[in-house]
Formats: structure tokens, sequence, C-alpha cells
């Protein structure tokens, strides 16, 4: 009887180990590639998400050129791509109340609008009036004292950059920023737009009744073009006022994909006349949670 050779039995284990082997490789090599692919997918989501992030901002600069000197009123826009759409909400920052600029006086009547008592709006609107002069540079405007009667020394703090560092300001309770926050801004000017302020900030402005701010939106919206008329309206409070051409605003943005991948941002943008670029990007904040439209 012919024995069998020993060997035959060592080359089919190694057979089995090696294919063996050859399966576990190409399973990992199957994950890995799965994952790269997954990683690959995601990345080209944000790729062209962000792609029609600034789609959106594109339009809203365009916008806002073609405005000319008419004012911003809030507006919506939509843009569809081959790779999905974006839509854009604009808002003028000239229509709010500039915590970096504004009088002492308007800047306490805001916070007075938001819960702050006399005397604690009085102080926080002169501290942060304070925080606008470095060593003894003059300030005009100041008339508001401390709670003790006593003029402060002005301070050595920098301008505002963003409406958040107002709790940076002693007194300053944090639901006032929270409130006071849509109201104002860091990019407007001395006074506030009437044409595109919102209800909140001409119910802000010192001396405004709750009369005169119904009666001011009613004419606002019956006659926008009669910047006389509706100043009038709020008395004594018009010196606040002043019309001005549409050129910081503030866009929000949402992009949706075709495979429903959502991406946000908030951005203040603004638009010079003669300035070498078409327009520039002041803030721009992703948001993390797309839901802004």
């Amino acid at each position: 009887m012919k024995r069998s050779d020993p060997r035959r039995g060592v080359i089919l284990v190694t057979v089995l180990w090696s294919i063996a082997l050859l399966s576990a490789l190409a399973m990992a090599a199957s994950v890995t590639f799965r994952g790269f692919a997954g990683v690959m997918a995601v990345e080209r989501d944000r790729v062209q998400g962000d792609a029609l992030l600034s789609a959106g901002l594109e339009t809203a600069a365009g916008i806002i050129d073609t405005l000319g000197d008419a004012p911003l009123l809030d507006i919506e826009a939509k843009v569809n791509l081959a790779t999905g759409s974006v839509r854009s909400r604009l808002s003028d920052e000239g229509g709010r109340i500039d915590v970096g600029k504004a009088p002492a006086v308007v800047l306490a009547a805001l916070l007075r609008s938001v819960g702050a008592t006399e005397a604690a709006a009085n102080d926080v609107a002169q501290r942060i009036v304070e925080r606008r002069y470095p060593g003894n540079a003059a300030r005009p405007n100041t008339a508001l004292r401390s709670t003790n009667g006593a003029t402060r020394t002005p301070g050595t703090g920098q301008p505002f950059s963003d409406v958040r560092q107002l709790q940076l300001i002693p007194g300053m309770l944090p639901d006032w920023v929270a409130a006071v926050a849509p109201l104002a801004t860091v990019f407007g000017d001395e006074t506030v737009n009437p044409l595109t302020a919102p209800p909140g900030v001409i119910a802000a402005l010192p001396g405004v009744e709750r009369d005169q701010v119904a009666a001011f939106l009613k004419a606002r919206r019956s006659f926008p073009a009669d910047v006389d008329r509706l100043v009038q309206l709020v008395g004594p409070a018009q010196r606040y006022l002043a019309v001005k051409p549409p050129r910081v605003a503030s866009v929000e943005l949402m992009a949706e994909l075709a495979n429903g991948y959502a991406v946000a941002a908030r951005s203040v943008i603004a638009v010079l006349p003669q300035d070498s670029q078409p327009y520039r990007v002041l803030v721009w904040t992703p948001v993390p949670s797309p839901r802004l439209l």
C-alpha cells in the first residue's frame, strides 16, 4: 500500500492559511476603502456647501450694490445652482444703535428699554462711553453722571468689535446683553437710519412713547419716502435719526445640497463706493445647527 507524502499536508495547510490571510486583508481593505469613501463624501459636501454660502454672499453684495441710496429693508433671496440652493436674509446695520458711537443718553435709553433701572442704565451707559476714549482724549456728549453724581475720568479701553463685549462692562447683566444684541451693532454710526430701524430700536430712543412708535411704523409703511414727516413723529428723538445709504449689512445664509446636507453662517459685509473690492467680509460665523431661515 502506497504511503501518503506528509509534505502534501503541509502544503495544504499553507494554502489554507494563505487564503485566510488574503481574505482578511481584502476585508480590511474593503473597510478602509469604505471609510475613506465616507470621509471623501463628507469633505465633498462641505466644499460644495461652502461654495453655496459664498454664492449667497455674492448675491447679497449684489443686492446692496443695486439698491444704491435706497433703504435696505429686510430682504430675502434664494439662489438655485446645480449642486443645491442657498437662501440669504439681509438687514441694514445702519438701522441699529452703535454701542461704540451712540451718545450716552441713547445707550441709557436702550438699557432702560430692556429692563435696567434709570440709575443702572445711566451708570452702565457712562462706562460704555468711557471705553471708547483712551487716556485723556476728549469725549463729546457724555452728559450722564454716575449714580453718586460724580463725572468719571476717561478710561483706557478700546472701541468695541462685537456687541457681546458689552458683558465686560461693570454692572452690565447678561440678560441685558442678550436683549440688546438684536437692536445694537458695532458697524453703525452716531445716528440711526429711520427707514431701516427695527421697531425695538425706535422704541428704545430717548423720550419715545409707545403711541409714537405705532404712529411712526404706520407712517413708514404708508409714506416711506417722506422722511421729514417720519422723523417728526418721534419728537425730540429725531436728533438721533439720519437717513444714509446702506453700506454695511448683516447676512444670514443657509445652503442645502441636493442630498439634504445643510450648512449655515452669519456674516456682516461692507459694500463701499470706489472700493478696490466688490465687498468686504467684516464678520463670518459658521452656525452649528443650520436653522436660520
